[in-house]
Parts: C-alpha cells; sequence; structure tokens
C-alpha cells in the first residue's frame, strides 16, 4: 500500500489524531453516506465506545463529533466558525450540514458516551446513526479511528489489509532494508524515491503546493502559540508558558550573556508553542505518532 507524504503529515486539529481528528473525519465520512443514500433522514445520532467514550471528554471528542456531522473538516477547520456553529447546534437542536436539510441533533440527548464494553474492532470505536422523522435507525455506520487520523469502517477494519489495494509506484517498499537495497540499485537518495512514488500520483505543482502548505500551517501554529497567552481549555487551569519564555528570550538578544544551552530554549519554546496550540485544540499538522508537528 502506498503511503504519501500527505497521509503521514496531514493539516489537522488538536489535541489528538485519533481522539479529535478522526471523529471528525468519521462524521464527514458520514454525511458522504447520507448524501447518496435513498433514505430521507430527520435526525443524526452518535455514540462512542471504549478509549473515545473514556477519555473523550479530555480530547474534545465530543466537539469534534458535532462538529463533524455539521459539515466541519479538519483540514479546511475554522475555530471561530467553529465555535459559532456549537453555540447555534446547542440553541437551535438542529445541524445543517452542506448538500443536506437541517437535520435534528441535540448534543445532550443524541451523542452518547457509552462506557460499557468497547467495541470489538479496536478501542477508539464510534457508531454514527441516521433517523426517519419518527427517531427510528434508517442509516447506521461504525467508524473506527486507528491513529494518526486515519478512519475505518467496520467492513474495511474486517477485511484488514485485503482491502487496500496496492498502489503502483516506481519505488515501493515494505522494510527499511528494501528501501536501502533500492537505493543502492538506483543512485537515489531516499528523498529523491519518495518524490518519484509522490509524482505517480500528482502533478510537480500539486505535490509542492501541498508541502508548501503543510509548511504554512507550521508556521502559523508556532506564531499562535508564541504569541497567545491565558489559560489552556480543559478545566485544570494549565497556564500557556511559550509566549512568557519567548518573550524572555528575545530580551537577552544582543546582550553577549548568551549561555551555550540558549539554542535548546529556543528550540524547546517552539516545541511547547505547538504543544499548546495542540492542547487549545488549534489547527495544527498531525502525524501517525498522534501529535502536532510545528518543526
Amino acid at each position: 500500500m502506498f503511503l504519501s507524504v500527505f497521509d503521514m503529515f496531514k493539516v489537522g486539529v488538536g489535541p489528538s489524531s485519533s481522539h479529535t481528528m478522526g471523529p471528525m473525519v468519521a462524521g464527514g465520512r458520514f454525511l458522504d453516506l447520507l448524501r447518496t443514500s435513498p433514505f430521507h433522514a430527520h435526525g443524526l445520532k452518535a455514540s462512542l465506545h471504549g478509549s473515545l467514550a473514556f477519555t473523550g471528554k479530555g480530547h474534545a471528542t465530543d466537539r469534534a463529533t458535532i462538529l463533524g456531522l455539521a459539515g466541519f473538516l479538519p483540514d479546511s477547520y475554522d475555530h471561530d466558525k467553529a465555535e459559532a456553529t456549537l453555540k447555534a447546534i446547542a440553541e437551535t437542536g438542529t445541524v445543517t450540514p452542506p448538500g443536506l436539510q437541517a437535520l435534528k441533533f441535540s448534543p445532550e440527548r443524541d451523542l452518547v458516551f457509552d462506557y460499557g464494553r468497547p467495541l470489538p474492532g479496536h478501542a477508539n470505536g464510534m457508531i454514527l446513526m441516521a433517523t426517519d422523522a419518527q427517531g427510528d435507525i434508517i442509516l447506521q455506520e461504525t467508524y473506527y479511528s486507528i491513529g494518526g487520523g486515519f478512519v475505518v469502517t467496520e467492513t474495511e477494519q474486517d477485511a484488514g489489509d485485503a482491502a487496500r489495494p496496492e498502489a503502483a509506484c516506481p519505488y515501493p517498499f515494505q522494510t527499511a532494508a528494501a528501501m536501502l537495497d533500492m537505493a543502492r540499485a538506483s543512485g537515489k537518495s531516499i528523498a529523491e524515491m519518495k518524490q518519484a512514488n509522490e509524482l505517480a500520483f500528482r502533478s510537480r505543482s500539486d505535490l509542492d503546493q501541498g508541502l508548501a502548505r503543510i509548511w504554512s500551517v507550521m508556521n502559523a501554529c508556532i506564531e499562535r502559540g508564541l504569541t497567545t497567552d491565558g489559560i489552556l481549555p480543559g478545566g485544570l487551569k494549565v497556564r500557556r508558558r511559550a509566549m512568557a519564555i519567548h518573550q524572555a528570550l528575545l530580551a537577552e538578544r544582543g546582550m553577549n550573556q548568551s549561555p551555550p544551552h540558549t539554542i535548546n530554549d529556543w528550540m524547546s519554546t517552539y516545541a511547547m508553542a505547538v504543544n499548546e496550540e495542540n492542547a487549545a485544540g488549534g489547527q495544527v499538522v498531525t502525524a501517525p505518532t498522534n501529535g502536532a508537528a510545528g518543526v
């Protein structure tokens, strides 16, 4: 299976690619399913299971699920618009996803944290449902958020690798040893081989623009983290620290007093800025390690 650089590094939202980004993606997939369904839906319901239920509040899984069902996607997430949408949903008890009529959805009633046995396919399971005018379920799908923002349905999870067709690229590999063998045989660097693989599926312009956007989002994430003060959301009253440390480092510039470890302080401050933006639910670049990348 070909894995693109855009699969590895995705523009998304914090604080968790598995618990926040994945449920939002699942919501989008369910809306796509609903748009092509012959059934006429009047409402939506969702249940969170396993880890998504137990750690959902802390990882904003409830917010992500609601926003996903309202038509939000991690790649184009707008924080201010999301806040306004959540407020409107709470007040009206409806969501209005693009391409669909207004659908009944009360977060208090229709989003369930199921603390019983987890779903069999994965610890991060969720069930999304559409209901008719009488409240009966007319469409249902089970999704698993398997990490790194990847989401599979129950059927896809059961099928495993058999459901993921091999993609034709010039330098396929399954192991690091095979990759190094190809590098020696071709005379190309790992980066050159990876670029050739990417260009088998997209133009050079699309590749360059996509990489530039990832870098732009990373830089914007760092900048917000370095210039935003206050308390992080979540109820633990954790104060942001990156801005104050950054200002102290700026004040030391040109004083000829910088100790040898100052460069590490700068790097740590950038990392802290990204960490705080991720915790705040801002737009970040997520990686399969379930974290945010800012540098």
